[in-house]
């Protein structure tokens, strides 16, 4: 059996083509595809929202929190369980991420410990969809109402997934999406801030843009402005019309993204419940479209070395960011710690054959003597 990796990107004939399209013209920034994208991420999303594409996700969590005027004695709270992306993007805000536990069965951030984490320097909480999951954000919009807080909503693995019948990105505050090369669909790179809030939407269309004020329309038509001002903070955040090109296509095929992912899940879900030595998370399954699939069980390091002997990649997502030196904290989180020795991830990618994930299940139940 050849590597069967972890995950990886799939593109087709249409992406190529389009990206060529976009070579052809010879303007490669930020223009006509990058608004087509963003119209069609919002039709698709059946939104009144804004949909602004930046250039990463990280980028569009940065511009979310500063769109939020925050100082450097503001705190956010986010759970500890993600990517270091979601804390970079707050640090680099110059605003304090501050480390809250999850719940154990859904990974999901604790509100019962977030309470514990309120000071009154909280402007916002940071809700991180685990694993595609977003089950759990109708008790954090509640809590934040009760907190007076912001927030957003790190989507960065949820696009295309349903809450309340609805997709992620129709209701809430601020979400951000990301596109790239491995999520459920990738514009190469890319990412997408959706919100409702007009002040928050035009300092992101601005922040993209290096902080030029009113820019977007322009670069839309292929222009740009030549005598501006300049009020914030900005960055060359915006997303090319190469990505766009490929979001654009990628966006067409989310119905079959979205079969196949579930069918990779389905199987999983049927072929491994039975184990008593595995824990699968408490998620909505038939609401989401999983980026990732992970697994918990208390010989995770002996099973994930079994698996890469027999060319099986897995991942550990992810180590808890309270746990490194820039963002070490003087209390621990127990779940947090707990669960960090027993995550495991599955592969879960689109080129993930049948005979492959078949290998993957029987090598598990080889390994615990099924």
């Amino acid at each position: 059996m050849n590597k069967i990796r972890l995950s990886k990107s799939t593109i087709g004939q249409e992406e190529k083509n389009a990206v060529m399209a976009v070579l052809n013209k010879e303007y490669l920034g930020m223009g006509e595809e990058v608004n087509i994208f963003e119209k069609s991420i919002k039709e698709y999303l059946k939104t009144s929202k804004e949909v602004i594409c930046v250039s990463t996700g990280t980028s569009a969590l940065h511009l979310a929190v500063e769109a939020l005027d925050l100082d450097c004695n503001d705190e956010i709270l986010v759970p500890s369980l993600t990517y270091i992306a979601s804390y970079q993007a707050i640090s680099a805000a110059n605003v304090k991420p501050v480390s809250v536990d999850v719940c154990e069965d859904t990974l999901f951030i604790d509100l019962n410990d977030a309470k514990k984490r309120l000071t009154a320097k909280t402007k916002a909480i940071m809700a991180v969809h685990y694993a595609s999951s977003s089950k759990g954000m109708n008790e954090v919009y509640a809590f934040a109402k009760e907190n007076n807080l912001r927030v957003i909503e790190d989507a960065a693995q949820a696009f295309g997934c349903q809450r309340d019948g609805k997709k992620v990105g129709v209701e809430g505050d601020i979400i951000c999406f990301s596109f790239d090369g491995i999520k459920n669909i990738t514009s190469g790179e890319g990412g997408a801030v959706v919100t409702g809030d007009e002040y928050v939407a035009q300092r992101v269309k601005d922040a993209r843009l290096l902080g030029v004020e009113k820019d977007t329309e322009k670069r839309y038509q292929g222009q740009r402005s030549w005598d501006f001002d300049v009020k914030h903070q900005g960055y060359r955040y915006h997303m090319s019309n190469i990505f766009a090109a490929i979001g654009i296509e990628q966006l067409k095929k989310i119905d079959t993204i979205e079969k196949k992912r579930k069918e990779i899940v389905n199987y999983y879900l049927e072929n491994l419940k039975n184990l008593e030595e595995i824990t699968i998370l408490n998620f909505d399954y038939d609401d989401i479209i999983s980026h990732i699939f992970v697994i918990k069980t208390t010989k995770r390091d002996a099973l994930r070395e079994y698996l890469l002997s027999k060319n099986i990649e897995c991942g550990i997502h992810y180590k808890p960011n309270h746990l490194l030196s820039k963002y070490a904290t003087q209390y621990s989180l127990p779940t947090v710690e707990k669960v960090y020795d027993q995550i495991l991830t599955l592969p879960c990618q689109l080129d993930l054959i049948k005979e492959e994930q078949e290998f993957v299940v029987k090598t598990i139940k080889e390994f615990f003597n099924v």
